[in-house]
């Protein structure tokens, strides 16, 4: 793998990740021009995941410092008789409305890994991915804005969130955007909608992370391409946490009609491409 290659793949990978436009989708039509196969995929893929992670802990650093100390309160709550406390503590309830979420993401990425992986083996399914997440942006945008925010928020909510999330396994269909859209349809604060679902994300990204290093033998992968590895991984933190920023902006003040515009841009270009190449 170039250093060039590195540099798009990241800065793809830190952008897409958080905009609502597929970074599965993007990473596997640069890979299949760029030629990039094998396990230097999977060592690449895991490691511009790390880049992403870091970008979420970054710019929501409080909020997931405040989780992890409501944990050990949750715990010695729960031991000592006193109960969740959900209406009491909005940090708790947003800790297990996290947790609730990333249920249905995980038994669907068990259920239909298999299926999943067929999806990457030519362009012609994520073009149809771009497709539908441009159909659930359009949608989404559609909907009157809501304004529940975690002290309002029901488990209904964050199962249709985790849902989408885990439909969007597949490539093409955005992950940030298939959250952003449940949380709209769940009638979420936009602000909230966008924090929700980055946050969520976390346990999506680590569970990724531990089922890619586990798939196969990326060692030697990682040690061969060590420099465009740790570049690509630098330049996906760096371009998520301003991806980040933007969406943020972008829920609050502007449509997500544009990006649905996009994706059906870059998916009539791959039907295009499949058909007659």
């Amino acid at each position: 793998m170039s250093y060039l290659n590195a540099i798009i793949l990241g800065l793809v990978q830190g952008l897409t990740e958080f905009l609502p436009v597929s970074s599965s989708g993007h990473l596997t039509i640069l890979q299949h021009f760029f030629g990039i196969n094998g396990d230097s995929v999977v060592a690449f893929t895991v490691m511009l995941h790390v880049g992403t992670l870091f970008s979420v802990f970054y710019m929501y650093w409080n909020d997931i410092w405040a989780l992890i100390k409501e944990l050990f309160l949750t715990i010695r709550d729960l031991c000592t008789g006193r109960g969740l406390k959900l209406d009491e503590r909005p940090i708790r309830k947003l800790g297990v409305m996290i947790i609730v979420a990333t249920i249905p993401t995980g038994i669907i990425g068990m259920l239909f890994n298999d299926v999943f992986e067929s999806f990457y083996k030519t362009l012609l399914p994520t073009a149809i991915g771009l497709i539908i997440t441009g159909i659930l942006l359009w949608t989404a945008e559609s909907i009157k804005g809501g304004h529940t925010k975690i002290e309002d928020m029901k488990f209904r909510d964050a199962l249709l969130i985790g849902t989408l999330q885990g439909v969007a396994i597949t490539p093409g269909i955005s992950r940030s955007g298939s959250t952003l859209v449940g949380g709209l349809f769940a009638k979420l604060d936009r602000g909230f909608a966008v924090e929700f679902a980055f946050l969520i994300s976390i346990p999506s990204i680590i569970g990724s992370l531990v089922f890619e290093t586990g798939s196969g033998s990326i060692g030697a992968s990682l040690a061969s391409n060590l420099g465009p590895v740790l570049l690509g991984t630098v330049i996906a933190a760096i371009s998520g946490i301003f991806a980040i920023k933007f969406m943020i902006k972008v829920v609050k003040q502007y449509s997500l009609k544009y990006f649905s515009l996009y994706v059906w841009i870059v998916s009539i270009v791959l039907l295009v491409h499949e058909i007659f190449f």
